[in-house]
């Protein structure tokens, strides 16, 4: 049976609909990033290796960022279809469309599973691995493996947690693993001399905690919609729709990796120049660490206004989505400008937190200023793409991910250190230009339809 229904978000302050949803999401989505995050941080800090290790993370990073693709398909696809469903008071759906994506969810894990264990060599060396670097990423990553379907259950159905309205729950999901990486990594790492296989160990024992939480939670008597046997298994129909919607945040996440692997292959090609590729991975490791933390906010907010979007879009009340989207624009561009302010100002204060070599500091400092100085123009492509997602219109989500990713980043890290000199710092320069551009056209096409088709009157459906 299903649960009592609540969280009308056709009723009530917008803002505070968004921000009870995006507060908890918020910080859930930054204890997630903890559990690479402090593993890179204690990981930069192991005596005589730590530099080196640190860089082997990094080569891991294009893989972590593939399972969240998965992870993000099930969720980012679903979920909003759920808040759809739920607006036009059908919660039987909706709850087999959770059904569909947890599903696919398990399957798509054993299978990536199995292809990293047996391709992860390669991989590493295409993301630019040297010998040294690879020894330490084979050592983490072939721990790191066995939590695979525990961190896709935790990202990927944490989403329908907070669809149902459920936020401060879904914050706990992550922060209980969290804490638990937190516990164990210097316990592992330091106190069991175990290195980053320790670290690896005490992020899968973190992400099986977080999965269990998940699992508990949507079986129990408190969801309003709850994984049964009956919603289980795979209906095509359904499937095709999560993953055309859930493309949006799959492609996000591969984009990431791809970028994330040709700009680490890229800089130890013109950092070899100067004998010092490695040193221009690691920094890039650094600043691409911090990218996740401090873009954690605009992602809480901008997802956690798409169930509040989606269900007043599907009962008809067109204003408010309007409100939601001129509540995304101040907030997400209010934040974004006092965080480039502090990355601009204390880049040190950034890297110190990986590592205290001086040569990656002095170089650290240098290309996080060029990488970050258009990183206000982020905020528009959040809200433009969310705010497609949150409609169900997966083509133009999907296009513009592809296309400040794709067919601007990969070129200009290609192009740019070839020009003017430039050399590695070329590949931290496609960075902001990729940022305004791609930005600017995302939200300026999401204005000029979202928001005229949302001009028309309201036509609440009866409930």
């Amino acid at each position: 049976m299903i649960g009592t229904r609540k969280s009308d978000f056709s009723q009530g302050s917008i803002a505070k609909n968004i921000l009870s949803l995006a507060i908890p999401l918020t910080l859930a989505q930054l204890t997630v990033v903890l559990y690479n995050v402090v593993d890179r941080a204690f990981i930069g800090h192991i005596d005589a290796v730590g530099r080196d290790a640190f860089t082997g993370i990094g080569l891991v990073m294009p893989i972590t960022y593939i399972i969240n693709a998965f992870a993000n398909l099930c969720g980012t696809g679903g979920a909003p279809l759920c808040s759809i469903a739920r607006g036009k008071n059908d919660d039987k759906r909706a709850q087999r469309i959770m059904g569909v994506s947890f599903s696919f969810l398990l399957l798509s894990g054993g299978a990536l599973t199995l292809f990293f264990y047996l391709f992860h060599e390669p991989i590493l060396y295409l993301s630019g691995g040297s010998p040294e670097t690879v020894s330490h990423a084979r050592s983490y990553l072939l721990i790191y493996l066995a939590g695979t379907i525990p961190v896709m259950i935790g990202l990927g159905m944490n989403p329908f947690i907070n669809a149902q309205g459920f936020g401060k729950t879904g914050m706990m999901t992550t922060l209980l693993g969290a804490v638990i990486n937190l516990i164990l990594d210097p316990i592992f790492i330091f106190g069991l001399n175990m290195g980053v296989q320790g670290a690896a160990l005490a992020t899968v024992i973190a992400q099986t905690c977080s999965a269990a939480w998940v699992l508990v939670f949507l079986t129990g008597p408190s969801a309003i919609l709850r994984l049964s046997r009956e919603s289980l298994g795979l209906d095509a129909a359904i499937l095709k729709r999560v993953c055309s919607l859930g493309l949006t945040g799959f492609t996000f996440s591969v984009t990431n990796s791809l970028v994330q692997a040709l700009g680490n292959a890229q800089l130890q090609t013109y950092g070899s120049v100067t004998g010092n590729g490695s040193l221009y991975v690691a920094a890039m490791t650094a600043i691409t660490s911090i990218r996740e933390i401090v873009f954690q906010p605009i992602r809480g907010l901008t997802q956690g206004a798409q169930p509040v979007i989606g269900y007043n879009y599907g009962a008809g009340q067109y204003s408010r989505v309007r409100e939601s989207i001129r509540f995304l624009t101040v907030s997400c561009l209010s934040y974004n400008v006092v965080i480039w302010l502090v990355l601009m100002l204390f880049p040190q204060a950034f890297i110190l937190l990986f590592n205290n070599d001086a040569g990656l500091l002095e170089t650290g400092v240098r290309t996080m200023r060029v990488y970050y100085a258009a990183y206000v123009m982020m905020s528009f492509q959040m809200i433009g793409q969310n705010t497609f997602v949150a409609l169900g219109r997966a083509k133009n989500a999907v296009f513009f991910s592809l296309f400040r990713k794709v067919i601007l980043v990969v070129p200009l890290m290609l192009v740019l250190p070839r020009m003017w000199g430039l050399g590695p710092y070329g590949v931290f320069a496609a960075e902001p230009i990729s940022d305004i551009i791609g930005g600017l056209a995302c939200y300026v096409t999401m204005m000029l339809t979202v928001w005229r088709e949302m001009k028309r009157p309201d036509t609440l459906l009866e409930r």
